[in-house]
């Protein structure tokens, strides 16, 4: 893309405005550091443009509270004191499983993805946001909790002007295909090979 110009201009009737304004399915995946925090900005850009954010966090778990979480409910605020920017509402898929998998059984963490899944259908159906964060919402498709065709299949067909983003490691490739922004994070180093743990600022 030369100076933001598209290398390719598509034969398909619309004007440079009606492309321009498509919603878009976009996809964060690969082992690099990064994906959700890329996820986060365009959020926060977002918000700055007005739009209506829906994040929902699929594997972190609900015990935790990340950074992002605190900025982004607090310019929520800022949206219901002043106007400014747009609504902001954040959940928590699950009740604090995690990469361990605690709290539960298999069973109760795949109901509870499902349950996940079919309240973003419902709010995708009525067209509630006008960004959905799906973070970490790879591995339910991963772990065959939320079934992938149907999560294509819904995305294709969500009616009116709704971007999505999703994230995680290993995206299935029919959601990469039926994608419209596919970025893949390669790790080239991270602290944690020279033995370094995460930290504040920095992880969280």
């Amino acid at each position: 893309m030369p100076q933001g110009q598209p290398t390719t201009v598509p034969d398909d009737g619309l004007t440079t405005r009606q492309r321009r304004n498509q919603p878009l399915v976009m996809v964060h995946t690969g082992e690099g550091k990064g994906k959700s925090t890329a996820a986060f900005g365009l959020a926060l850009r977002g918000w700055n443009q007005g739009f209506d954010i829906g994040v929902f966090q699929f594997v972190k778990s609900a015990k935790w509270r990340i950074g992002e979480q605190t900025v982004l409910e607090r310019l929520g605020e800022l949206h219901a004191e002043t106007g400014e920017g747009g609504p902001v509402s954040w959940h928590k898929m699950g009740s604090g499983w995690s990469w361990s998998r605690k709290g539960g059984s298999e069973d109760d963490h795949a109901a509870a993805a499902a349950e996940g899944w079919a309240e973003i259908k419902r709010r995708l159906a009525a067209g509630t946001h006008d960004l959905y964060l799906l973070d970490e919402f790879t591995y339910p498709m991963k772990w065959g909790w939320v079934d992938v065709d149907d999560v294509v299949a819904t995305l294709r067909d969500r009616p009116g002007h709704q971007h999505v983003v999703i994230t995680g490691r290993d995206a299935d490739e029919r959601l990469v295909e039926s994608a419209d922004l596919v970025t893949h994070m390669t790790k080239v180093k991270h602290p944690m090979d020279a033995g370094q743990k995460g930290q504040k600022g920095i992880e969280w």
